[in-house]
This record gives C-alpha cells, sequence and structure tokens, in this order.
C-alpha cells in the first residue's frame, strides 16, 4: 500500500491525504502510519451537501458524513478510523504538525501547505505498516513576506499577540461581523497559502455558524 494508493482511495469522497507520519509507542494508538485527511477541493462542499446526512434532518451533518465515509475507507484499506471529533478526544493539532506539512502560523491558528489557513480535518485512518512518506519542505510561513494574516482581522482580534475571543464573537455580531459570517475569517482568507485552495463562501459559512451561532 502506497500513500498514492490510499489518496486515491479516499478521493473517492472528496478528501485527500494532508500528510502522514509514522506512530510511536507512547502515541498509545498503535505502530504504524497515520494518514490525515482533510477536503479535497475544489467541488468538495458540492458533494458533501448534497449526501444523505445534509437532508435527514438530524444534527451535526459533516460529522456524521465524515464518521461514515471514512470508515468505510479505513475498512477498504485495512486501516482504522480516527475523528477530532468525539470522546475521547484525539491529538489533532498535534498530529498535524508531525506530518511535515502543517505549523503553527504567525497568528497561532495551523497552517497547511496546500490549505492554508482554511485547514481542516475531517479525519484519520491508521494504517498498520511504516509507509514511505515523502520528504517535507521548511515551514511556509518562513518565506511569507508580507504575512497577511497578522493585519487581517477587522478588530485586530486575531494577532501574534493572541486571541481576543470575546472580542471576535462581539464583531460577528454586528453588521460589518457580516462578511466574516458569510464568507469565512478574515484573516484566514487572507493567507496566500491557501488562494488557490479558497473553499466556497456556503461552506465557510456552515463552520461560522458552528463557531459563532446566530444570536
Amino acid at each position: 500500500m502506497t500513500l498514492d494508493q490510499i489518496a486515491g482511495r479516499v478521493r473517492q469522497d472528496h478528501l485527500d491525504v494532508f500528510g502522514a507520519f509514522h506512530t510511536r509507542s507512547d502515541d498509545g494508538i498503535g505502530r504504524g502510519t497515520m494518514i490525515m485527511l482533510g477536503p479535497r477541493e475544489p467541488g468538495f462542499w458540492a458533494h458533501v451537501s448534497n449526501c444523505p446526512e445534509f437532508s435527514d434532518g438530524n444534527t451535526d451533518p459533516l460529522d456524521r458524513w465524515s464518521k461514515r465515509v471514512i470508515a468505510l475507507a479505513a475498512n477498504d484499506l485495512g486501516g482504522k478510523p480516527h475523528f477530532p471529533f468525539g470522546t475521547p478526544p484525539k491529538p489533532f493539532q498535534s498530529w498535524a504538525t508531525r506530518t511535515g506539512r502543517a505549523w503553527s502560523s504567525p497568528v497561532v491558528l495551523l497552517v497547511h501547505d496546500t490549505a492554508g489557513l482554511m485547514v481542516s480535518y475531517r479525519g484519520a485512518i491508521l494504517m498498520p505498516d511504516r509507509l514511505n512518506i515523502p520528504a517535507t519542505a521548511p515551514p511556509l510561513c518562513e518565506t511569507c513576506e508580507e504575512k497577511p494574516c497578522l493585519t487581517a482581522c477587522p478588530v485586530s482580534a486575531l494577532t501574534a499577540n493572541g486571541y481576543d475571543l470575546e472580542g471576535c464573537h462581539s464583531f460577528l455580531d454586528t453588521n460589518r461581523g457580516s462578511a466574516c459570517m458569510q464568507g469565512g475569517c478574515a484573516v484566514r482568507c487572507a493567507c496566500p497559502a491557501g488562494a488557490k485552495y479558497r473553499r466556497v463562501d456556503a461552506q465557510s459559512a456552515y463552520h461560522m455558524e458552528r463557531f459563532h451561532p446566530c444570536r
């Protein structure tokens, strides 16, 4: 089994391999290779929003879709699925940085070499073998001269100095905050690394509403 073969299988569900790392005994999840999975763009939202979970009237359609399709893919590939939701919580952020394809950005948020600050992980598959993993590049933020993420927040709620969570939520309740609610966080959208990955507004609006439910 190779990463290309795994990618070919998960792309059937508009997912893609967002990196991989070899597990250690102290991870407590078994030895092997953890394959991190994220939305494949373009076309992810058009695909997933037409799946049964989004029309059955039940809560958390995206998480339920992720659990169904990734569990099926893991079964087909001979691996074990893991998810960033549910209990006990899994350390997806630290797992992501171990792939060498995701790092902490100047505004602390995770940044990915393909998805930029729009990175999200729908799940992961632990393969029992130690697969070959390509060499990785240095952190991409080191070569980003302008670093627009540092100044993109309209109310400076998210900067190198930290995250003013209450200030962010308060801004999203205003008319000016509607741009972030409908098209995604201005800081995430400003990242040059994700310019070619930019997800559709409907997908960003879904995640923003989950983060900041309409009051």
